[in-house]
């Protein structure tokens, strides 16, 4: 299955699309230059078929080995295809993906991963917020950002305290989480994220205050 999913990969060729899209991601990754709307139309009949069958996490480990961006698109598709079939005792697979070739595009993809298994099993949230003072940031950008889909199940109390282990950072991926997490939950509860960040403002980055107050009034 492997190398007919590579093979996809190598018979679609762009050199020139190639370079663009590398270009886009600041030349973190090769790509194979297949635009995302494409590869979609030809991993389709390889969805199709596996659709029923089993989660195939060594597959998955396998694309995500592969040197062209394109095949952790094609993992993160087709583990949204088996979304149901991941578990809680895969947080740590999950946590080997999030930490290996991490860019936001991904990682942004599988914190969804994550806040549905919090769900299932809510002893999960001590990992998180052991996640949320780890040295990997990308982690921590999950921490932060692994309830936006929550709305009324939001654990605000959480929220808080994997926040306040992020104040005061100089990273952009961090306070910018910061502030979508915030936005998100003022959907619900404008009044808790506003005296939230009433409270923390002083240490707050100016972008993180900007998008947790975009929608408060």
């Amino acid at each position: 299955m492997i190398q007919e999913l590579r093979a996809i990969l190598t018979q679609n060729v762009d050199p020139d699309q190639a370079e663009k899209m590398a270009a886009y991601m600041q030349k973190l990754f090769p790509f194979a230059g297949i635009p995302k709307p494409k590869l979609k139309e030809l991993i389709r009949p390889f969805l199709q078929q596996t659709a029923k069958l089993p989660l195939d996490w060594q597959l998955v480990f396998d694309l995500w080995e592969t040197p062209e961006r394109e095949a952790q698109y094609i993992a993160l598709e087709y583990l949204q295809k088996h979304r149901r079939q991941i578990v809680p005792e895969d947080l740590e697979k999950l946590q080997q993906l999030i930490t290996q070739k991490s860019w936001w595009e991904t990682v942004d993809t599988l914190d969804a991963f994550v806040g549905e298994l919090v769900l299932q099993d809510t002893s999960l949230k001590q990992v998180l917020l052991r996640w949320a003072e780890d040295e990997n940031i990308w982690l921590r950008r999950v921490a932060i950002d692994f309830q936006q889909e929550y709305k009324e199940k939001t654990d605000a109390l959480l929220l808080g305290q994997i926040i306040e282990k992020n104040l005061g950072s100089n990273e952009f991926f961090i306070n910018k989480a910061i502030g979508w997490s915030l936005r998100d939950y003022s959907k619900e509860d404008p009044r808790w994220v506003a005296a939230f960040v009433e409270q923390h403002k002083a240490r707050m980055a100016p972008l993180s205050v900007k998008e947790a107050t975009k929608l408060i009034s």
